[in-house]
C-alpha cells in the first residue's frame, strides 16, 4: 500500500485530460483482468475484532495523495483536490489491518490520525445526526450533488472506523459519534437522510440525489458500518436499520445482476469495472454471512470471477467496453471535471 504526498498543483487541463483518457483506455483494454487484490476477512465478524470485513492494498489508493498531516486527499479528474471522508476512513482501516498483520509498524499511528480527523471534522446535521460532508459539486449519472452533501458510504465506513477506534482506545466519545452518524440512515433523502424507499423497502444511497445513481458498493459499505455498530452496542434501533437495509438489498439485488455472471455499476449504467466487481463480490459475501441470508450468499458465489468460462470472459470484456463507452457518450463525461 503506497500513498504519495499530495501535489495539489495540476498540469494544464489539456495535458491532464489526455493523460487521464489514455490511462482509462489502457485499464479498460490492455489491463482488463478478472482478478483484483481485494479479499474478504471473515474474522472481522468476531466480537471485538479490530479487523475490517474486506482488505486491499490497492483499492482506491491510486486516487489518493497525502497532505502534510498524513490525511488522504482525493484527486481525480472529476473530484478534488478535496478531502473524501470515505477515503479517510478506508485509509485508516487498511492501515490498522496492516498493523494487525505486522506488515506496517506505523499502522496504528496512521489509523489514530484518521480517527482524530473524523472526530474533528464531524458536523451537526438534521435530527441530531453527525455527518461528514462533501464540499464539491459532483455529477453522478444523471444526478447532480451540490455541496454540502452526505453519503451512506462515507457514513458507513466512518462508523466502522470509529467502532474499531473505540475497541482499540476505549474512548467512549468515538462510540457516541458512531451512534450520531447512524441517525441519517433512519431518514429519507428528502428529510436530510441517506435512505430511499422502493416498494416498501429501504436502500441506503452512496449518492443521495435524483435520479438515484444506485451504486451498490456504497450501499454495502454502509450496511457493514451499521452491523459493526450494532455488534458493538447491541442497540436494537441500529439492528433494525441493518435488517431493513438487508431486506432492501435482497429485494433490489436483481437490478445489479448481469446474467448471474457479473455486477452492474450503479443504475445499470455500465458493467462494473473489475475492481468494482471484485469489491461488490467480497462486500456482498460479507453482508450475506453477517445477515445469514442464503440468497445473498448464492449471488456472491455466482459473481465469483473464477467461475467464468473463457466464452463468458470474452462476453464480459465486450459488454463492459460497449456499455462503458456508450455511457461516456450518453453523459458526455469528457466535459466534466475541474476547470
Amino acid at each position: 500500500m503506497t500513498v504519495a504526498p499530495a501535489r495539489l498543483e495540476e498540469p494544464p487541463r489539456r495535458f491532464r485530460s489526455a493523460r487521464l483518457a489514455w490511462r482509462a483506455l489502457r485499464r479498460e483494454t490492455l489491463e482488463f483482468r478478472f482478478d483484483y487484490p481485494v479479499v474478504a476477512v471473515p474474522e472481522a465478524a468476531l466480537p471485538g475484532s479490530l479487523r475490517y470485513h474486506v482488505h486491499s492494498n490497492e483499492l482506491f489508493f491510486d486516487m489518493m495523495k497525502l497532505d502534510d498531516d498524513g490525511i488522504p486527499v482525493h484527486l481525480t479528474r472529476t473530484f478534488g483536490p478535496a478531502y473524501n471522508p470515505a477515503y479517510v476512513a478506508w485509509y485508516g482501516l487498511v492501515s490498522l489491518d496492516r498493523w494487525l498483520q505486522e506488515l506496517d509498524p506505523a499502522g496504528e499511528a496512521v489509523f489514530r490520525k484518521q480517527i482524530d480527523w473524523l472526530a474533528e471534522h464531524a458536523k451537526p446535521w438534521t435530527h441530531g445526526a453527525r455527518v461528514w460532508t462533501y464540499d464539491v459539486e459532483l455529477a453522478e449519472g444523471r444526478g447532480l450533488l451540490r455541496p454540502p452533501w452526505i453519503s451512506a458510504m462515507a457514513q458507513g465506513l466512518a462508523i466502522s472506523a470509529l467502532v474499531r477506534g473505540y475497541r482499540l482506545f476505549r474512548t467512549g466519545s468515538l462510540l457516541e459519534l458512531a451512534h450520531a452518524a447512524a441517525r441519517v440512515f433512519a431518514h429519507l433523502i428528502e428529510d436530510g437522510g441517506v435512505a430511499s424507499a422502493e416498494g416498501g423497502f429501504r436502500l441506503y444511497e452512496e449518492y443521495p440525489c435524483y435520479p438515484l445513481p444506485r451504486v451498490l458498493d456504497g450501499f454495502l459499505f454502509s450496511l457493514l458500518g451499521l452491523y459493526d455498530l450494532w455488534a458493538e452496542s447491541a442497540d436494537p434501533a441500529v439492528g433494525e436499520l441493518f435488517q431493513a437495509g438487508v431486506s432492501g438489498l435482497t429485494h433490489k439485488l436483481d437490478h445489479w445482476d448481469y446474467r448471474s455472471k457479473w455486477s452492474w455499476y450503479g443504475d445499470r449504467v455500465y458493467l462494473a469495472p473489475t475492481h468494482y466487481h471484485c469489491l461488490n463480490t467480497m462486500l456482498l459475501g460479507s453482508v450475506a454471512r453477517l445477515a445469514g441470508n442464503p440468497a445473498l450468499v448464492q449471488r456472491a458465489e455466482r459473481w465469483d470471477p473464477n467461475r467464468l468460462s473463457v466464452l463468458s470472459r470474452a462476453e464480459i470484456r465486450f459488454v463492459f467496453f460497449l456499455s462503458k463507452n456508450w455511457s461516456r457518450l450518453r453523459h458526455r463525461t469528457w466535459t466534466r471535471g475541474r476547470p
